[in-house]
Protein backbone atom coordinates (compact mmCIF):
# COMPACT_ATOMS: atom_id res chain seq x y z
CA UNK A 1 0.00 0.00 0.00
CA UNK A 2 1.51 3.31 -1.08
CA UNK A 3 1.89 6.26 1.25
CA UNK A 4 -0.79 8.94 1.38
CA UNK A 5 0.13 12.39 0.06
CA UNK A 6 1.21 15.05 2.53
CA UNK A 7 -0.87 17.79 0.89
CA UNK A 8 -4.26 16.37 1.86
CA UNK A 9 -7.08 18.75 1.00
CA UNK A 10 -10.06 16.83 2.36
CA UNK A 11 -10.49 14.52 5.35
CA UNK A 12 -13.71 12.60 5.93
CA UNK A 13 -14.30 11.20 9.43
CA UNK A 14 -16.84 8.40 9.73
CA UNK A 15 -17.83 6.84 13.09
CA UNK A 16 -18.92 3.23 12.63
CA UNK A 17 -20.84 1.04 15.06
CA UNK A 18 -22.34 -2.27 13.91
CA UNK A 19 -22.64 -1.27 10.25
CA UNK A 20 -21.39 -4.49 8.59
CA UNK A 21 -24.21 -4.54 6.04
CA UNK A 22 -23.43 -1.13 4.64
CA UNK A 23 -19.62 -0.84 4.69
CA UNK A 24 -19.13 -1.54 0.98
CA UNK A 25 -21.77 0.93 -0.19
CA UNK A 26 -20.55 3.47 2.35
CA UNK A 27 -17.00 3.20 1.04
CA UNK A 28 -18.12 3.48 -2.59
CA UNK A 29 -20.26 6.57 -2.10
CA UNK A 30 -17.73 8.31 0.14
CA UNK A 31 -14.89 7.80 -2.34
CA UNK A 32 -17.02 8.95 -5.27
CA UNK A 33 -18.07 12.08 -3.37
CA UNK A 34 -14.51 12.86 -2.27
CA UNK A 35 -13.16 12.47 -5.79
CA UNK A 36 -15.67 15.05 -7.02
CA UNK A 37 -13.81 17.53 -4.80
CA UNK A 38 -10.13 16.57 -4.98
CA UNK A 39 -7.81 13.65 -5.61
CA UNK A 40 -5.93 14.52 -2.42
CA UNK A 41 -8.26 13.17 0.24
CA UNK A 42 -8.41 10.66 3.06
CA UNK A 43 -11.29 8.79 4.67
CA UNK A 44 -10.91 7.81 8.32
CA UNK A 45 -13.30 5.19 9.67
CA UNK A 46 -13.57 4.99 13.46
CA UNK A 47 -14.78 1.62 14.71
CA UNK A 48 -16.47 2.37 18.02
CA UNK A 49 -16.34 -1.10 19.53
CA UNK A 50 -18.61 -2.78 16.97
CA UNK A 51 -19.85 -6.22 17.95
CA UNK A 52 -20.39 -7.47 14.39
CA UNK A 53 -17.90 -7.85 11.53
CA UNK A 54 -17.61 -4.12 10.83
CA UNK A 55 -13.93 -4.03 11.83
CA UNK A 56 -13.01 -6.93 9.54
CA UNK A 57 -14.77 -5.26 6.62
CA UNK A 58 -13.08 -1.94 7.39
CA UNK A 59 -9.69 -3.64 7.38
CA UNK A 60 -10.45 -5.16 3.99
CA UNK A 61 -11.51 -1.93 2.29
CA UNK A 62 -8.62 0.00 3.85
CA UNK A 63 -6.12 -2.56 2.56
CA UNK A 64 -7.54 -2.15 -0.93
CA UNK A 65 -7.29 1.66 -1.03
CA UNK A 66 -4.36 3.76 0.15
CA UNK A 67 -6.59 6.75 0.95
CA UNK A 68 -8.71 4.84 3.42
CA UNK A 69 -7.71 4.37 7.06
CA UNK A 70 -9.30 2.93 10.15
CA UNK A 71 -9.12 3.48 13.90
CA UNK A 72 -10.47 0.78 16.19
CA UNK A 73 -11.30 1.44 19.85
CA UNK A 74 -10.70 -1.09 22.60
CA UNK A 75 -14.41 -0.79 23.47
CA UNK A 76 -17.42 1.40 22.78
CA UNK A 77 -16.66 4.98 23.83
CA UNK A 78 -19.64 6.68 22.20
CA UNK A 79 -20.49 8.54 19.02
CA UNK A 80 -19.12 11.95 20.00
CA UNK A 81 -15.81 10.48 21.17
CA UNK A 82 -15.50 8.48 17.93
CA UNK A 83 -15.86 11.67 15.90
CA UNK A 84 -13.33 13.37 18.17
CA UNK A 85 -10.78 10.59 17.60
CA UNK A 86 -11.21 10.79 13.85
CA UNK A 87 -10.72 14.55 13.91
CA UNK A 88 -7.58 14.13 16.03
CA UNK A 89 -6.08 12.10 13.18
CA UNK A 90 -7.50 14.18 10.30
CA UNK A 91 -4.78 15.82 8.20
CA UNK A 92 -6.87 17.67 5.63
CA UNK A 93 -7.47 21.40 5.21
CA UNK A 94 -11.22 20.76 5.15
CA UNK A 95 -12.68 18.15 7.48
CA UNK A 96 -16.07 16.47 7.07
CA UNK A 97 -17.79 14.45 9.78
CA UNK A 98 -20.59 12.14 8.68
CA UNK A 99 -22.34 9.18 10.31
CA UNK A 100 -21.73 5.72 8.90
CA UNK A 101 -25.37 4.73 8.38
CA UNK A 102 -25.82 6.62 5.07
CA UNK A 103 -28.87 8.49 6.31
CA UNK A 104 -26.84 11.59 5.48
CA UNK A 105 -25.92 11.61 1.75
CA UNK A 106 -22.15 11.85 1.07
CA UNK A 107 -22.99 13.45 -2.29
CA UNK A 108 -23.58 16.71 -0.39
CA UNK A 109 -19.85 17.05 0.30
CA UNK A 110 -19.16 18.77 -3.03
CA UNK A 111 -21.78 21.45 -2.27
CA UNK A 112 -20.33 21.94 1.20
CA UNK A 113 -16.83 22.25 -0.23
CA UNK A 114 -18.01 24.97 -2.63
CA UNK A 115 -19.19 26.98 0.39
CA UNK A 116 -15.86 26.31 2.09
CA UNK A 117 -14.03 27.77 -0.92
CA UNK A 118 -16.23 30.85 -0.62
CA UNK A 119 -14.62 31.54 2.76
CA UNK A 120 -16.98 29.86 5.23
CA UNK A 121 -15.24 28.08 8.10
CA UNK A 122 -18.18 25.90 9.19
CA UNK A 123 -20.72 24.44 6.76
CA UNK A 124 -23.64 22.62 8.36
CA UNK A 125 -25.91 20.13 6.63
CA UNK A 126 -29.38 21.26 7.69
CA UNK A 127 -32.20 18.75 7.57
CA UNK A 128 -35.46 19.88 5.97
CA UNK A 129 -37.05 16.45 6.35
CA UNK A 130 -36.23 13.34 8.38
CA UNK A 131 -37.62 10.26 6.67
CA UNK A 132 -38.53 7.10 8.54
CA UNK A 133 -38.53 8.67 12.03
CA UNK A 134 -41.43 8.58 14.44
CA UNK A 135 -43.54 11.63 15.22
CA UNK A 136 -42.35 11.45 18.83
CA UNK A 137 -38.67 11.61 17.82
CA UNK A 138 -39.32 14.44 15.38
CA UNK A 139 -41.17 16.49 17.99
CA UNK A 140 -38.65 15.89 20.77
CA UNK A 141 -35.72 16.74 18.47
CA UNK A 142 -37.42 19.94 17.35
CA UNK A 143 -38.16 20.92 20.96
CA UNK A 144 -34.60 20.20 22.09
CA UNK A 145 -32.93 22.29 19.39
CA UNK A 146 -35.14 25.27 20.21
CA UNK A 147 -34.72 24.85 23.95
CA UNK A 148 -30.95 24.66 23.52
CA UNK A 149 -30.94 27.81 21.39
CA UNK A 150 -32.91 29.59 24.11
CA UNK A 151 -30.68 28.49 26.99
CA UNK A 152 -27.21 29.21 25.59
CA UNK A 153 -25.65 32.65 25.22
CA UNK A 154 -24.44 32.16 21.64
CA UNK A 155 -26.06 31.32 18.31
CA UNK A 156 -26.55 27.61 17.82
CA UNK A 157 -27.91 26.28 14.50
CA UNK A 158 -31.30 24.59 14.46
CA UNK A 159 -32.07 21.17 12.98
CA UNK A 160 -28.48 20.15 12.29
CA UNK A 161 -26.64 17.05 13.45
CA UNK A 162 -23.02 15.98 13.16
CA UNK A 163 -22.86 16.14 9.37
CA UNK A 164 -20.72 19.19 8.70
CA UNK A 165 -17.53 20.50 7.15
CA UNK A 166 -15.05 22.61 9.10
CA UNK A 167 -11.79 24.29 8.17
CA UNK A 168 -8.41 23.41 9.62
CA UNK A 169 -8.27 26.41 11.96
CA UNK A 170 -11.68 25.50 13.42
CA UNK A 171 -10.42 21.97 14.04
CA UNK A 172 -7.32 23.30 15.80
CA UNK A 173 -9.53 25.05 18.35
CA UNK A 174 -11.89 22.07 18.73
CA UNK A 175 -8.91 19.85 19.56
CA UNK A 176 -8.09 22.15 22.48
CA UNK A 177 -11.49 21.41 24.06
CA UNK A 178 -10.74 18.34 26.17
CA UNK A 179 -14.12 17.99 27.89
CA UNK A 180 -14.97 14.39 28.70
CA UNK A 181 -18.71 14.81 28.08
CA UNK A 182 -18.50 15.87 24.45
CA UNK A 183 -21.14 17.86 22.62
CA UNK A 184 -19.42 18.81 19.37
CA UNK A 185 -22.41 20.67 17.92
CA UNK A 186 -22.23 23.12 20.78
CA UNK A 187 -18.44 23.35 20.84
CA UNK A 188 -18.18 24.24 17.16
CA UNK A 189 -21.04 26.76 17.39
CA UNK A 190 -19.45 28.30 20.52
CA UNK A 191 -16.29 29.14 18.57
CA UNK A 192 -18.27 31.61 16.50
CA UNK A 193 -16.53 31.17 13.14
CA UNK A 194 -18.22 32.27 9.92
CA UNK A 195 -20.78 29.59 9.09
CA UNK A 196 -23.49 28.67 6.63
CA UNK A 197 -25.52 25.60 5.75
CA UNK A 198 -26.74 23.48 2.88
CA UNK A 199 -30.19 21.90 2.87
CA UNK A 200 -31.05 18.24 2.39
CA UNK A 201 -33.62 15.58 3.20
CA UNK A 202 -32.36 12.92 5.59
CA UNK A 203 -32.97 9.37 4.37
CA UNK A 204 -34.35 6.59 6.51
CA UNK A 205 -32.03 3.90 7.77
CA UNK A 206 -31.60 1.06 5.24
CA UNK A 207 -30.24 -1.69 7.48
CA UNK A 208 -30.42 -2.55 11.15
CA UNK A 209 -31.67 -0.40 13.98
CA UNK A 210 -30.67 3.07 15.07
CA UNK A 211 -27.59 3.30 17.26
CA UNK A 212 -29.11 6.34 18.96
CA UNK A 213 -32.18 5.17 20.90
CA UNK A 214 -34.16 7.59 23.04
CA UNK A 215 -32.00 7.02 26.12
CA UNK A 216 -28.81 7.99 24.28
CA UNK A 217 -30.52 10.97 22.66
CA UNK A 218 -31.70 12.16 26.07
CA UNK A 219 -28.17 11.81 27.47
CA UNK A 220 -26.70 13.74 24.54
CA UNK A 221 -29.30 16.47 24.98
CA UNK A 222 -28.53 16.77 28.68
CA UNK A 223 -24.79 16.87 27.96
CA UNK A 224 -25.39 19.71 25.53
CA UNK A 225 -27.43 21.75 27.99
CA UNK A 226 -25.13 21.25 30.98
CA UNK A 227 -22.00 21.84 28.89
CA UNK A 228 -23.03 25.27 27.68
CA UNK A 229 -25.64 26.60 30.08
CA UNK A 230 -26.05 27.01 33.82
CA UNK A 231 -29.78 27.61 33.41
CA UNK A 232 -30.72 24.27 35.09
CA UNK A 233 -28.97 25.45 38.26
CA UNK A 234 -30.81 28.76 38.07
CA UNK A 235 -34.09 26.88 37.64
CA UNK A 236 -33.27 24.75 40.69
CA UNK A 237 -32.55 27.89 42.72
CA UNK A 238 -35.80 29.50 41.60
CA UNK A 239 -37.79 26.37 42.43
CA UNK A 240 -36.20 26.19 45.87
CA UNK A 241 -37.05 29.84 46.53
CA UNK A 242 -40.62 29.34 45.31
CA UNK A 243 -41.17 26.30 47.52
CA UNK A 244 -39.78 28.15 50.54
CA UNK A 245 -42.12 31.06 49.87
CA UNK A 246 -45.14 28.75 49.52
CA UNK A 247 -44.17 26.90 52.68
CA UNK A 248 -43.93 30.20 54.58
CA UNK A 249 -47.37 31.26 53.35
CA UNK A 250 -48.86 27.91 54.37
CA UNK A 251 -47.19 28.22 57.80
CA UNK A 252 -48.68 31.68 58.33
CA UNK A 253 -52.09 30.41 57.30
CA UNK A 254 -51.81 27.45 59.70
CA UNK A 255 -50.84 29.75 62.59
CA UNK A 256 -53.75 32.06 61.78
CA UNK A 257 -56.25 29.19 61.68
CA UNK A 258 -54.86 27.75 64.93
CA UNK A 259 -55.28 31.06 66.76
CA UNK A 260 -58.50 32.46 65.30
CA UNK A 261 -60.37 29.44 63.93
CA UNK A 262 -59.17 26.49 65.93
CA UNK A 263 -62.58 24.81 65.92
CA UNK A 264 -62.70 24.86 62.10
CA UNK A 265 -59.40 23.08 61.60
CA UNK A 266 -59.90 19.45 60.67
CA UNK A 267 -56.97 17.15 61.32
CA UNK A 268 -55.84 15.34 58.18
CA UNK A 269 -52.82 13.70 56.73
CA UNK A 270 -53.38 14.27 52.99
CA UNK A 271 -52.18 17.88 52.95
CA UNK A 272 -49.19 16.96 55.10
CA UNK A 273 -48.15 14.09 52.84
CA UNK A 274 -48.59 16.20 49.69
CA UNK A 275 -46.50 19.02 51.13
CA UNK A 276 -43.72 16.71 52.27
CA UNK A 277 -43.53 14.80 49.00
CA UNK A 278 -43.64 17.98 46.92
CA UNK A 279 -40.86 19.66 48.88
CA UNK A 280 -38.86 16.43 48.95
CA UNK A 281 -39.24 16.04 45.18
CA UNK A 282 -37.99 19.56 44.55
CA UNK A 283 -35.02 18.97 46.84
CA UNK A 284 -34.09 15.75 45.07
CA UNK A 285 -34.42 17.43 41.68
CA UNK A 286 -32.15 20.28 42.75
CA UNK A 287 -29.61 17.86 44.21
CA UNK A 288 -29.70 15.82 41.02
CA UNK A 289 -28.99 18.86 38.87
CA UNK A 290 -26.13 19.91 41.11
CA UNK A 291 -24.84 16.34 41.03
CA UNK A 292 -24.76 16.37 37.22
CA UNK A 293 -22.51 19.41 37.21
CA UNK A 294 -20.29 17.93 39.90
CA UNK A 295 -20.05 14.71 37.88
CA UNK A 296 -18.82 16.70 34.87
CA UNK A 297 -16.19 18.35 37.04
CA UNK A 298 -15.01 14.98 38.38
CA UNK A 299 -14.79 13.48 34.88
CA UNK A 300 -12.58 16.31 33.67
CA UNK A 301 -10.43 16.44 36.82
CA UNK A 302 -9.58 12.74 36.42
CA UNK A 303 -7.88 13.66 33.14
CA UNK A 304 -8.29 10.19 31.68
CA UNK A 305 -7.84 9.78 27.91
CA UNK A 306 -11.03 10.34 25.94
CA UNK A 307 -10.58 7.06 24.11
CA UNK A 308 -8.31 4.03 23.89
CA UNK A 309 -7.16 2.86 20.45
CA UNK A 310 -6.66 -0.87 20.04
CA UNK A 311 -5.28 -0.66 16.50
CA UNK A 312 -5.12 1.86 13.65
CA UNK A 313 -3.65 2.62 10.26
CA UNK A 314 -4.34 6.35 10.51
CA UNK A 315 -1.55 8.89 10.99
CA UNK A 316 -1.69 12.24 12.71
CA UNK A 317 -0.76 15.47 10.99
CA UNK A 318 2.82 16.57 11.62
CA UNK A 319 2.72 20.19 12.84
Amino acid sequence: MSAAPNNIELSIVVPVYNEELIIDELKRRLMASAEMVTEHYEIIFVNDGSRDTSLQKLKTVCEEHDKLFYISFSRNFGHQIAITAGMDFARGNAIVTIDGDLQDPPELIAEMYAQYKEGYKVIYAKRTKRKGESLFKLLTAKMFYRLMAHLVSFDIPLDVGDYRMISRDVLDYVKKMKEYDKYLRGQIAWLGFKSTYVLYERDERKFGETNYPFKKMLRLAFNGITAFSDSPLKVATSMGFTVCLLSFIILMYAVYMFIFAKDQVLPGWASTIVSITFIGGVQLLCLGLIGEYISRIINNVRNRPLYVIDETTAKKKED
